[in-house]
């Protein structure tokens, strides 16, 4: 009874408090009603000011800003907003009071046309990728020590290849191995102490190194220093870059919280000639190999000049004995890129990275090359005051190998004939009306070259003549310098500007067997229009050819098959090269042909080791590659092979490779499946 009597006491207790409280929370509520939606609203008026970023002006120093209107992919008319300030301040002080990630400046990001500023969630997340270049960067960076990093993708269209998940992964993981074993870590200083005296069993063999040493022009070296990079992720080494005072303004530092600078302490920073070299230690290895002591330093030497040595890098056999060297100091000028893809100890790792095998330069370039703030702030006047306000951009890159007796005018022809013919500029009026009104469409060429000849007949041709299509070209030359000046650092901070200025254009037209032109039009994705070398005044025909990837050339390639012991042409290994546009005896990684994927999705490998093929696709494969140009077979050849295949076809089960009446072609046309 005293149990009952308690609980209904504590119910009417229950009872009055909630008959106090409910009647208040009623009226806080009808009182703050707004309360909500005022936040609500506050988060949009937020988003508004990220995305209505046509207020936001850039301060640098005591420069007084400027606002400049630009076209967005040749269609609509917009701003290109400086926003510098939006992310750091005068003097480097972040400002937290903008959204980074959402700040729109550049052509790619329009205002808005009926005013309304509301910035969804997908738009904040697609800006965000687009700004990290779809995974490959990371934000961790302090945004003021290098403006390009986050600000370049707005200059350019958004890439139509994207990084594989696995190439991402990889790049998280070199950037914990740079951290670790970077400049001034405990393990460097270990190595680089001791020198030529270090021993395997002073140290972890955790650290590894890549020193890179530059060689020859500007587009020389970028293009190895790409090649350099795939090398350390492959290899788990630390990238390390030798810049002198020519380069060491042009780039900024690529990895987080480390540096890929070489210290200048390094123990053979000036003196080189006492280390070992690899083609000695080859030619040692070869004779005695039980007696080679490999030293922890040692000089890699892949230049186009020591090719004989070149050709045994890509064996399995030299890789086992490279990767037991601690430090590698590689002197190259070539883009090695493909040798690397030849490596069966990487073929696995390469494929998963690189499903698409001519994006690797596209996708490393834009993750490791960035401008220093000093040559993007030239990049981005020049793109404002010359590009922006184009519909559309196309580059013109002239090198000439001949400087003595230079052919300006039959180049001028040249450029004229291939930029009319594939429709990249107008032809000429040849009426001279002056009835007919000028379009509100431009194009802008800009024209990359030592020679201001080139600049100065364009812009003189379509300033006196009027175009068929009346739209205005417009034709900018940034630079002339007459000669090259390799180790001249203005000379070089002009070179890299106007090596990415080119890339932010829609169309390149580049000149054959020019690094300068490989690096443009990769690090834009691009496909270029490749100028055919004219000779005198003969015009070739035809003046140029279309690029069949966006790779650059690899010009002195091996020529040795390491597991046949003879001379190869590696395009009839390897279905992902051909032969260079440019460079007849050159290698480019390229798209994999349809037919030929389509083939080797058709072999099955049974129990008993034979290939099993069904007979449609067999006689199909035969046909492709009997009937391909790049083997380059005579019809009476073409012929034998055509007649040999009829008794191949009467049968599903053909023996496997080791078969010796399996013609040697198609037994390359089979390892091609497997590569």
């Amino acid at each position: 009874m005293d149990k009952s009597g308690r609980g209904f006491k504590s119910f009417r207790t229950l009872l009055a408090v909630a008959s106090i409280t409910f009647p208040v929370l009623i009226t806080f509520t009808l009182i703050h009603q707004n309360s909500v939606f005022d936040l609500v609203h506050g988060f949009n008026d937020l988003a508004a000011r990220a995305h209505n970023a046509s207020n936001i002006v850039l301060k640098q120093g005591t420069q007084n800003a400027i606002t400049t209107n630009v076209v967005h992919e040749g269609a609509q008319n917009a701003s290109i907003h400086e926003f510098q300030n939006a992310t750091v301040k005068t003097g480097g002080e972040k400002d937290h009071n903008v959204i980074p990630d959402t700040a729109p400046v550049g052509p790619k990001n329009n205002s808005s046309e009926d005013g309304e500023n509301v910035l969804s969630l997908s738009t904040t997340i697609t800006i965000s990728k687009d700004k990290l270049l779809d995974g490959l960067l990371v934000s961790s960076f302090d945004e003021a020590s290098c403006f390009s990093r986050y600000q370049s993708y707005l200059y350019r269209k958004s890439s139509s290849h994207k990084p594989s998940e696995y190439l991402i992964s990889k790049l998280r993981k070199y950037e914990h191995i740079h951290r670790s074993c970077g400049p001034s870590t405990k393990f460097y200083n270990k190595i680089m102490r001791k020198g030529t005296k270090f021993s395997k069993n002073d140290v972890s063999t955790k650290c590894k190194y890549l020193v890179w040493t530059a060689a020859n022009g500007l587009g020389n070296r970028i293009v190895t220093l790409v090649s350099a990079f795939l090398y350390a992720i492959l290899t788990d080494r630390v990238l390390l870059v030798k810049f002198g005072t020519d380069m060491s303004g042009l780039f900024c530092e690529p990895f987080p919280d480390s540096s890929w600078l070489l210290p200048r302490s390094f123990p053979y920073w000036k003196d080189q000639k006492h280390i070992e070299t690899y083609e000695n230690i080859l030619n040692n290895f070869k004779v005695n190999s039980s007696q080679v002591l490999l030293p922890p330093f040692l000089i890699l030497n892949l230049q186009h000049s020591h090719d004989r040595h070149n050709n045994f890098f890509h064996c399995d056999g030299s890789q086992d004995l490279l990767q037991k060297i601690s430090v590698l100091i590689l002197r190259s000028d070539q883009y090695f890129v493909p040798s690397l893809f030849m490596i069966p100890l990487f073929k696995e790792e390469l494929s998963k990275m690189f499903p698409q095998k001519d994006t690797v330069f596209h996708h490393l370039g834009r993750y490791l090359l960035h401008p220093s703030n000093e040559a993007w702030e030239i990049i981005r006047k020049i793109y404002e005051a010359h590009l922006a306000k184009a519909n559309e951009r196309i580059g013109l890159q002239i090198r000439l190998f001949n400087t003595h007796r230079p052919p300006h005018q039959t180049v001028i022809n040249q450029i004229v004939s291939c930029t009319l013919q594939h429709k990249l500029l107008p032809d000429f009026n040849a009426q001279k009306s002056v009835a007919s009104p000028l379009k509100k469409t431009s194009k802008v060429v800009l024209v990359a070259s030592l020679f201001s000849q080139y600049g100065e007949k364009l812009k003189t041709m379509y300033q006196a003549n009027r175009t068929v299509t009346r739209e205005v070209i417009r034709v900018y030359q940034p630079s002339h310098e007459e000669r090259q000046k390799s180790n001249d650092d203005m000379h070089n901070i002009k070179a890299w500007t106007e090596i990415y200025l080119l890339s932010l254009c829609d169309a390149l037209v580049t000149s054959t067997k020019s690094t300068f032109g490989y690096v443009a039009h990769s690090l834009g994705g691009l496909k270029p229009w490749i100028l055919q070398r004219a000779y005198n005044e003969t015009i070739p025909d035809p003046p140029c050819r279309h690029a069949k990837s966006m790779e650059p050339c690899f010009h002195y390639p091996p020529k040795y098959d390491c597991r046949a012991n003879s001379t190869v042409d590696f395009t009839s290994l390897f279905h992902h090269m051909k032969h260079c546009e440019d460079v007849s005896g050159g290698l480019k990684l390229v798209p994999v042909i349809h037919n030929v994927a389509l083939f080797c999705g058709r072999v099955v490998s049974d129990q008993t080791g034979f290939t099993i093929l069904n007979e449609w696709y067999w006689r199909k494969a035969i046909v492709d590659i009997i009937q391909s140009e790049k083997h380059g077979l005579s019809t009476e050849t073409r012929t034998r092979y055509m007649h040999y295949s009829i008794s191949l076809w009467q049968t599903s089960i053909v023996e496997s490779r080791n078969s010796e009446g399996l013609p040697i072609l198609l037994l390359h046309y089979l390892e091609a499946c497997n590569n």
